[in-house]
């Protein structure tokens, strides 16, 4: 039975009190009442403020919708730094014990909304928070003299049930825990750690040189090098080492027109920006991107003269910062760090019909806007930026400060980033990484790499047409035999009964959206088809390669090329056109339940992410 239709009020105490505002660096905490009608708790150079009796008590009240919800008053406060640095924040709910006889509503149960500075950040379940006492309504970097306001409404799930709900009460308060930012800008950590020899200086712009220089860079569950340090604004320049997805770069060489703009600056699950955390505080959203044509070979070329400009938050990088990574005096680039030995997009066009793309040998070489290659997203980070941890080297990359996160245990997996790993499945097809969170309060993750069997790539084909199913050659496979000998039971369990995937088709000059949408407006969604596991779509996050070419196969993807042929990641990074008959690897997709939480690790390959289901 559902609870709205139960004609007796359910007494339901929603209760949210302020209990204090954690200041760790600080030896002492004082409480203050200032004025008549606001409560002021103070840590250090942090007060936390709110409108004296202002809790948010909900009582005979019946289920909502969100609509309904997002009427309510709510519960507001302020945040404000009065000190002279920035302080990084997290903002946490935690449980008040019941009195005896109370039972407590399951957080399913639930929903809120958290609105900040008169933006709805978001409206969800409150799952989706994370589990007590891990439970982060939101989290951030607060400026000097800043001050955020906030309101959180909290309300019955309209299609909460009598048994989930009736009778039940939820008493809960807020825990901000502030910290100061601690550690050296980026920047300057970068240039004073890397030998002189492995710089170069263009005047503009230090680049760093050489094989495989101390550079990488762990963020938002992504593996980055350090491209250069502006001179002047201190600014860092990143590119992703793998390659994140691919598709086609557009209509033309024009970049302001092309699909890769839009992927690269989309903020839905559909494109990149949207995967980066709280990349508001981390990077530069405004960077100047230089599109300038480029007829000269690798070798000859100049700093570009900013003819042509694009300004976006990710952009690629052009051929002339590729080419900058193997020094001055270069005579070969194949060995620079930046070959990653598979096939990449640059910002710089050839011609007006041609592209400076990287290939696997580390050349430039020319392809048309209507083929494939990978996409390797690049940001500038902010100087204020610092590194918390790390030494830069491949097993013990550079963590930044406000994406390190410790003690993760008991937070929800749908709290977390793309690009994480995590452990799943049993054998040696034990390593997986999230992908997105398209399905609210869902996590889906795709295998890190093509399935084997005893070190072997597994091969198969596609099925005897260019539709995916449940019950075509590769959908029997992974709904059968994979979840039997490849996942196992406990993880079985964690998986999603039945979720959507989209099985739309894309040619040589259409955009990555028609994998998902009817048109590139996304006026509604294209076929799709039901089943527990899947595949990743073309330009999907994650659908790239994420080793060298020589150590990766061919694998399939779900989206049509057209009635005869399927999209196939190839291992060198280039996305063909395969006859489905054909035999090639597998990377599973699937969507794990609302309920998966975190019981160890810290989601970056050395450490991938434990699991377990929450009760």
């Amino acid at each position: 039975e559902i609870l709205k239709e139960n004609k007796k009020f359910i007494i339901i105490a929603l209760v949210i009190i302020v209990l204090l505002l954690i200041g760790i660096t600080y030896a002492y905490l004082r409480t203050t009442l200032e004025g008549e009608k606001e409560y002021v708790i103070r840590a250090g150079t942090l007060d936390l403020t709110m409108e004296e009796g202002n809790e948010l008590t909900l009582e005979s009240v019946i289920p909502l919708e969100d609509e309904e919800g997002m009427k309510l008053n709510g519960f507001t406060f302020s945040l404000t730094n009065n000190g002279n640095i920035e302080s990084d924040y997290s903002i946490y709910l935690d449980d008040i014990e019941l009195d005896e006889g109370e039972s407590r509503i399951p957080d399913s149960s639930i929903r809120y909304s958290l609105t900040q500075n008169d933006e709805v950040l978001m409206t969800r379940n409150m799952t989706t928070m994370g589990s007590n006492p891990n439970r982060r309504v939101d989290f951030g970097t607060i400026g000097v003299d800043e001050t955020i306001n906030y309101t959180l409404r909290i309300w019955i799930d309209y299609d909460a049930t009598t048994e989930e709900a009736g009778g039940k009460s939820f008493k809960g308060k807020l825990r901000v825990v502030a910290t100061q930012p601690v550690g050296e800008e980026v920047g300057a950590v970068l240039l004073n750690n890397i030998p002189e020899e492995n710089q170069y200086d263009d005047g503009v712009d230090t680049f760093i040189t050489g094989e495989d220089p101390n550079n990488y860079i762990w963020y938002s569950g992504k593996l980055w090098r350090a491209v250069s340090v502006h001179n002047t604004e201190k600014t860092v320049k990143l590119v992703t080492q793998w390659n994140i997805s691919a598709t086609n770069y557009g209509p033309s060489t024009n970049y302001e027109d092309s699909f890769i703009k839009e992927w690269l600056n989309d903020t839905t699950v559909d494109g990149f920006l949207g995967s980066l955390r709280n990349y508001e505080n981390f990077i530069v959203t405004d960077s100047v991107w230089d599109t300038t044509m480029e007829t000269r070979e690798l070798g000859e070329v100049t700093r570009p003269a900013g003819t042509t400009i694009a300004t976006d938050a990710v952009g690629l990088l052009n051929i002339y910062e590729y080419q900058s990574s193997s020094g001055i005096n270069a005579s070969s680039y194949n060995n620079s760090y930046l070959n990653n030995s598979l096939r990449w997009w640059t910002l710089t066009p050839l011609s007006t019909s041609r592209m400076y793309v990287v290939n696997n040998t580390g050349l430039g070489y020319d392809r048309g806007p209507s083929d494939t290659a990978s996409i390797r997203p690049s940001i500038n980070l902010k100087s204020s930026v610092k590194i918390l941890d790390g030494d830069g080297t491949i097993d013990n990359p550079y963590r930044l400060n406000g994406d390190s996160d410790t003690n993760l245990e008991g937070m929800l997996l749908n709290t977390r980033y793309s690009g994480e790993y995590i452990t799943f499945g049993i054998g040696e097809n034990n390593l997986y990484r999230i992908v997105s969170h398209e399905t609210e309060g869902l996590t889906k993750i795709i295998s890190a790499e093509p399935l084997k069997d005893s070190g072997t790539f597994k091969n198969i084909e596609f099925g005897s047409n260019t539709m995916f199913s449940s019950t075509n050659t590769i959908g029997t496979f992974l709904n059968g035999e994979y979840l039997t000998n490849y996942v196992g039971e406990k993880y079985s369990s964690m998986i999603e009964d039945s979720t959507t995937w989209y099985t739309g088709q894309v040619g040589s000059l259409t955009s990555y959206k028609l994998a998902k949408y009817k048109d590139t407006n996304m006026s509604g969604y294209t076929t799709s088809t039901k089943s527990k596991v899947g595949l990743l779509r073309y330009g999907e996050l994650m659908a790239g390669q994420f080793d060298v070419g020589d150590n990766r196969i061919t694998y399939w993807i779900l989206t049509k090329t057209d009635d005869t042929m399927v999209h196939g990641m190839g291992n060198y990074g280039t996305v063909y056109d395969i006859y489905p008959y054909a035999l090639y690897g597998v990377k599973p997709a699937l969507n794990l339940k609302s309920n998966v939480v975190i019981t160890g690790g810290n989601g970056t390959k050395n450490s991938p992410f434990t699991l377990s289901l929450a009760s």
